[in-house]
């Protein structure tokens, strides 16, 4: 049975009236979907650290369920955890980091007073910018990583740029593209977005395209979910990748 600290969120008025309760109160919020493998592990964590602080609050919010709360914290992949004293952001983590999630929540939980980041009402804190691996300090200049993506676009004949792995994905529209590809047995080989910033935000402006993921074929956009699924029903894909 779940503590009395542990609480599934059911509704956008639910989880401001729990996170209302207590302004001085830490909520650790627990982003994540049925679907993702790292989830089931980070759940598990979650609830043994809310045996652990039961003077803190654990709050479960099932990503794409509750979209409404998880765009209002810039929630982009599962799981991610959010760390609020009332309506204070002081943290958040990204991925089934058991050991940095165990950490944060005992420095936040444990703690009279924090220094926050900055407060929900205003935009969520940003991750740093991820330097890609090899450069160290130096940052690409535009070509450079237009250069870059243009290569990575064409490694093969079907490149999927998607959060997460397919034996791992960190978003539903990943996961169920990845899904199709292979139930269609298309060979194609991916690149996890989460990983790399400059690949993130460059593909957005050199394909005019703003989300993920992106499924590019000869080196062409061809689309995203909707789109690919579209292609699929209609046959056009098949032909698209003969």
């Amino acid at each position: 049975m779940a503590s009395s600290n542990h609480v599934d969120i059911t509704s956008p008025t639910h989880f401001q009236e729990v996170l209302s309760k207590d302004l001085n109160q830490v909520s650790v919020i627990n982003f994540w979907a049925p679907w993702a493998e790292p989830c089931k592990q980070m759940n598990e964590v979650v609830k043994e650290l809310s045996n652990k602080y039961p003077a803190a609050l654990f709050l479960q919010v099932e990503a794409e369920e509750q979209a409404d709360i998880s765009e209002s914290f810039d929630i982009e992949a599962v799981p991610s955890f959010v760390i609020l004293r009332g309506h204070t952001l002081l943290d958040r983590l990204s991925g089934a980091d058991a050991a940095g999630l165990t950490q944060a929540v005992a420095k936040h939980a444990t703690t009279p007073l924090y220094n926050p980041l900055s407060r929900t009402d205003n935009p969520p804190a940003k991750a740093p910018t991820v330097v890609p691996s090899g450069l160290g300090e130096q940052e690409e200049s535009q070509e450079q990583v237009n250069d870059r993506l243009r290569k990575l676009m064409n490694q093969s004949n079907v490149v999927l740029f998607m959060k997460g792995t397919p034996e791992a994905p960190r978003c539903g529209f990943s996961r169920k593209i990845s899904a199709l590809l292979k139930e269609k047995g298309v060979e194609f080989t991916t690149f996890d977005i989460l990983t790399d910033e400059s690949v993130r935000q460059g593909l957005k402006v050199l394909n005019d395209w703003p989300t993920f993921p992106q499924l590019i074929v000869k080196g062409e956009l061809v689309g995203g979910l909707d789109i690919v699924q579209e292609m699929v029903d209609s046959g056009e894909f098949a032909e698209l990748i003969a």
